[in-house]
């Protein structure tokens, strides 16, 4: 892609002489209770306290595993590292006064929101809690359990200290995610008058920032449950639990990842995609305004959903996907450890922490390695910014291979079989392949470059309904490469496990499932960086939003579009990442609840039989659940947007001065109606989600009883988890590529193919888009969530059906 010399060096000439019209919405800004708390805090008192803590930390680990020593010292360096990114990008100017102004606008509309969304899932929250609770003070015990005198009453208190604890860091990583968006936007804009390198190392590192803080979150909250448990009840100790036994205890930290992560998509999804769609129509297409012009009552509402629902509801999201593979992970280690009779099995418990540990290591290289050092007064054309991401992505996918290898070293070597570890490294790199494949199949599919979505384009040249559907059938047509190398990499990986000469006392392989979950930590383990690619989409769209709306020249808009078409790829392929890994981790949870299901029963529970008719409508009523589940997620979206449509209509209407820049639109309005909107929307269908496998279990646990068939409950429940996951894959992947390639051939377009903006193609275009943005940005992505807190919510909840 090259770019004018002009363009690339910043020699852009001074502002336009033009009306600007920008909101003055600010009032006084808003700090977090905590962050207020902190700042009364004298520093002395406030560094002996850390001091204390990080005192207390290193304490409890050393006394657990000198691994999980190692892992918050990682933890903590990233942690430092992303404070200097923090520094460095606040560092830089924000640019003239009307940029200035526009960012706080939208800073305050997403704090507002997020602090409402947050106070109503906080509340769900306890009162789940408050249920688990019950539940498990009435539940039977496992033998484990009875052995090592943990009682029910301390299993509840642990489990729901674990369910809050996952809760309150998957809440942390939504904001840390919206944080750094909100202030990094305006000086992504500010930086592109000078230069488009400069923009876009801006935009990496602030996305660099979220990535480390949300993976280190994610690892270190499950290091710190893990070694204040094993101190706390006397792990190994004669008459106390087993270490074998110690993950199980964790399943309420991922289950509370992902009922905050759900929430958080939802609400998210909706206010930013209702605005979007409601801004585009009426702007775009009725009016002929470009995108984010200061006209459009919606486009403040429009800057904030970005923040909301691509940023803060993200950075929840991937840290719930981390949680949920490292515990399970962590459950198969411990189950295969304890029938191969290994003598230490705290690597095979341990490996997903040290994994996700060099993450942050590697990821961090990557991050840093995106540079702005180039001389901007240099006449030359500047590289395709999508050159330069995956140039970041290929050496940190190289230094992944180098840290899994040593790593498996480390942690898998056995007596007992002298190569298991190569076979798992063999499958850590089936994982960081399938990764490579998915990212690759999904650009192929959604960026303008390909043929795929210059097909597309092509079709909108005839119309609305053309593009419809072509983009239905590109969307169809892109889940069956996918679903092909998910297929390759789970029986690669079960294969080398299976044969990785790990066998139990009976001399049965057993290393199948776990080579599958070090596939999936394979996969994730370049997660911080795949992570800080998502973050910069939408921080480079705000970018152009800000640019657009304070009137700065043409050539300083280009770069932005850049920035923001590359942005558009780099989330599409995020979200394929998140479905490749969502399935695999699904598959894990998955083995854990039916592992899980078996101890409590006390009786073999290694097959679900299909061909039993309660078990065959219980996967009927999985598979039903997502179709049902996203008509809810999108109709939420559809509703909303009806609402913008007729705001910003009344607006033009009554107040027709806007188009000519002599009367101000009521921006706040448009702010007001999305968040009190999708914040009613998002309840349906994650009550639907989280309450529909607890009434399918209990109800055929009832029928079940009466008819005289044993663990039926658990078993159609099983049933409807396997067909949510594969229904829920499928949808996934048809929603999220059908949406991008939409939103990219309208990018296509706009860059003056077939007409160009305006063009009656464009206006096609826009229309395929705003069919689009429900599906990428809301219901596909909240599958990802859900699938995996369906597989969390039964390991939880598994007791309540037997």
């Amino acid at each position: 892609m090259m770019i004018d010399d002009d363009v690339e060096t910043g020699n852009l000439g001074p502002y336009q002489e033009r009306p600007r019209i920008f909101p003055n919405m600010r009032s006084k800004p808003y700090n977090p209770l905590i962050f207020r708390v902190f700042k009364r805090i004298n520093v002395r008192v406030l560094f002996i306290l850390l001091l204390l803590g990080f005192g207390g930390i290193f304490y409890i680990g050393a006394r657990t595993s000198p691994i999980i020593v190692f892992v918050f010292t990682v933890c903590i360096f990233s942690f430092i590292l992303s404070i200097y990114l923090t520094k460095w990008v606040l560092s830089k100017d924000e640019g003239p006064p009307e940029m200035v102004q526009i960012s706080d606008a939208i800073r305050d509309g997403a704090e507002g929101f997020f602090r409402t969304q947050y106070s109503t899932i906080s509340k769900m929250a306890l009162l789940l809690a408050l249920v688990i609770l019950c539940i498990y003070l009435f539940r039977s015990t496992t033998p484990q359990q009875e052995s090592s005198g943990l009682g029910r009453s301390t299993s509840a208190y642990i489990t729901v200290a674990a369910f809050l604890l996952g809760a309150l860091c998957s809440g942390v990583a939504g904001y840390v995610g919206m944080w750094v968006s909100v202030r990094a936007n305006v000086r992504v804009s500010s930086a592109a008058r000078r230069s488009a390198r400069e923009a876009l190392q801006i935009a990496v590192r602030a996305g660099g920032f979220s990535a480390l803080v949300v993976v280190g979150m994610a690892v270190i909250g499950i290091a710190i449950l893990y070694a204040t448990f094993y101190v706390w009840l006397g792990v190994d100790s004669p008459g106390s639990m087993k270490v074998t036994d110690l993950p199980l205890l964790l399943v309420g930290y991922g289950f509370g990842a992902s009922f905050v992560a759900l929430f958080a998509q939802l609400g998210g999804g909706i206010f930013t995609k209702a605005a979007d769609v409601g801004a585009d129509l009426v702007g775009k297409v009725e009016q002929g305004i470009p995108e984010d012009d200061p006209r459009n009552p919606a486009v403040i509402a429009d800057l904030v959903g970005d923040n909301v629902g691509d940023c803060a509801a993200r950075g929840a999201d991937l840290f719930e996907s981390i949680a949920a593979e490292i515990i399970s992970a962590m459950i198969l280690g411990g189950t295969m450890a304890q029938r191969c009779k290994i003598e230490d099995p705290s690597g095979f418990i341990l490996f997903p922490l040290v994994v996700h540990s060099f993450d942050l290591v590697i990821s961090s290289v990557g991050i840093l390695s995106i540079r702005g050092t180039r001389d901007s007064s240099a006449k030359s054309p500047m590289e395709d910014p999508m050159a330069i991401l995956q140039k970041g992505y290929s050496i940190t996918i190289f230094l992944a291979v180098l840290t899994f290898v040593a790593s498996t070293y480390w942690m898998l070597y056995t007596e007992q079989a002298p190569s298991a570890w190569i076979h798992f490294a063999l499958c850590g790199l089936v994982g960081i392949i399938t990764a490579y494949f998915f990212v690759w199949i999904t650009k192929y599919y959604t960026d303008y470059k390909h043929g795929p979505v210059r097909a597309l384009a092509l079709a909108s040249s005839t119309g609305h309904g053309t593009n419809i559907i072509a983009g239905v059938s590109l969307g169809l047509e892109a889940t069956a490469l996918p679903v092909l190398v998910i297929s390759v990499s789970i029986i690669s990986a079960f294969w080398l496990g299976n044969t990785s000469g790990l066998v139990d006392e009976a001399g049965n392989p057993t290393g199948g499932l776990f080579g599958t979950a070090v596939a999936t930590m394979g996969m994730l383990s370049t997660a911080a960086y795949v992570l800080t690619m998502d973050m910069f989409g939408p921080i480079a769209d705000n970018a152009g939003g800000i640019v657009e709306m304070s009137r700065q020249p043409e050539s300083v808009r280009e770069i932005t579009d850049v920035l923001d078409a590359v942005g558009n790829t780099t989330k599409a392929t995020t979200k394929g990442f998140a479905i490749g890994s969502a399935a695999l981790a699904s598959f894990l949870l998955f083995s854990a609840y039916m592992d899980e299901v078996a101890t409590f029963a006390r009786e073999p529970f290694t097959q679900v039989d299909i061909a039993i008719p309660e078990v065959f409508v219980g996967g009927l009523l999985g598979s039903m659940l997502i179709f049902l589940f996203s008509a809810w997620a999108c109709s939420a979206v559809g509703r909303t947007a009806q609402e913008v449509v007729k705001e910003v209509r009344r607006q033009f209407i009554e107040r027709p001065g806007i188009m000519d820049y002599k009367e101000k639109p009521d921006y706040g309005r448009c702010v007001a109606i999305v968040a009190s909107a999708s914040l009613r929307e998002m309840i349906k269908p994650g009550a639907l989600a989280i309450i529909s496998p607890m009434v399918v279990g209990v109800v055929f646990r009832i029928l079940g009883y009466y008819t005289g068939q044993s663990l039926l409950g658990a078993k159609v429940v099983a049933a409807m988890l396997m067909f949510a996951t594969v229904s829920g894959i499928l949808m996934a992947l048809f929603l999220n590529t059908a949406g991008g390639a939409w939103d990219n051939a309208k990018k296509y377009i706009e860059t003056g193919a077939y007409g160009g903006k305006g063009s009656d193609c464009h206006k096609a275009a826009v229309t395929g888009d705003t069919v689009g943005d429900p599906f990428k940005d809301t219901a596909g992505p909240s599958i990802h969530v859900l699938i995996k807190m369906l597989a969390t919510i039964t390991l939880v909840m598994a007791p309540v059906f037997l």
